[in-house]
């Protein structure tokens, strides 16, 4: 069973950045292409960042040219760099594969 762990939420001020990390305990995780997704209250969980295994990544419109995401395969670890960050950034951010049992995610809260 792969477990997922991500870290490095909390709280910031409007125009602020974090760096979210994701481990994951799996095998050949080169080999796997990576989502971060988010999931604010009351709305249903959206895929905002996509990294394949070859490095080809892509991003929701809402976060294009704000978020970027990296991976290093060495480690099984994938990252999310937010910049600039709004309040309706607010969320818990996950990463998967979008097959994978879900982690418990890292809350992110942009607020003055």
């Amino acid at each position: 069973q792969v477990q997922v762990v991500e870290s490095g939420g909390g709280l910031v001020q409007p125009g602020g950045s974090l760096r979210l990390s994701c481990a994951a305990s799996v095998r050949f995780f080169s080999a796997y292409n990576m989502g971060w997704y988010r999931q604010a209250p009351g709305k249903q969980r959206e895929l905002v960042a996509r990294i394949t295994n070859i490095g080809i990544t892509n991003y929701a419109d809402s976060v294009k040219g704000r978020f970027t995401i990296s991976r290093d395969n060495a480690e099984n670890t994938v990252y999310l760099q937010m910049n600039n960050l709004k309040p309706e950034d607010t969320a818990v951010y996950y990463c998967n594969t979008g097959t994978w049992d879900w982690g418990q995610g890292t809350q992110v809260t942009v607020s003055s």
